[in-house]
């Protein structure tokens, strides 16, 4: 078996490899990110995934509009590992989270939109991280919780709006 960067990256889309190829390419870290990001335009769906996963932890500059575009993949799975990538700051801190101006207007899409209902929870955490900025964040997550048709979408958009325990609890990060 071959143990470079891309059969690594290829056996994400085998069930019985995609773990010990993940931990492998994870502890590799950016010496696999070229494989890694050539990944995203795999065929496969779980190798999208896998990638998208990977590039929670080991997200640069130069890997954030690939991640971006992640989030129209056909595939819900790898739309929902590219929005938590987006969202989630505790994997790799916020040296390199993007801003509003680039993943805001996809989030908000997603939340509106999406007939993936874990997808919209998904862009649910991704739009609440600008909830206390932007009034456009406020409206789409209101109206998420009000009329979302999944209980743990409506569940999660009141957790991000404002009188919402995590919009409570970053607002004091905020001040």
């Amino acid at each position: 078996m071959r143990t470079d960067n891309e059969a690594l990256v290829s056996c994400l889309g085998d069930p019985q490899r995609a773990v010990a190829a993940y931990r492998e390419l994870l502890r590799r870290a950016d010496g696999a990110l070229e494989a890694i990001r050539a990944g995203l335009g795999d065929e496969r769906a779980a190798v999208r995934e896998g990638c998208c996963r990977l590039l929670d932890h080991l997200v640069d500059a130069g890997s954030m509009d690939r991640l971006i575009t992640m989030a129209d993949d056909p595939d819900p799975g790898v739309r929902i590992a590219a929005l938590h990538a987006l969202a989630c700051d505790r994997c790799k801190g916020d040296t390199c989270a993007p801003g509003a101006d680039r993943v805001l207007e996809p989030a908000l899409r997603h939340l509106a939109e999406d007939p993936d209902p874990g997808v919209r929870s998904r862009a649910a955490e991704l739009v609440g991280k600008f909830a206390h900025g932007d009034p456009r964040a406020v409206a789409a997550l209101r109206l998420a919780q009000a009329r979302d048709p999944s209980p743990a979408v409506r569940k999660k958009a009141g957790w991000f709006a404002p009188g919402g325990s995590i919009y409570e609890r970053t607002g004091r990060q905020v001040r």
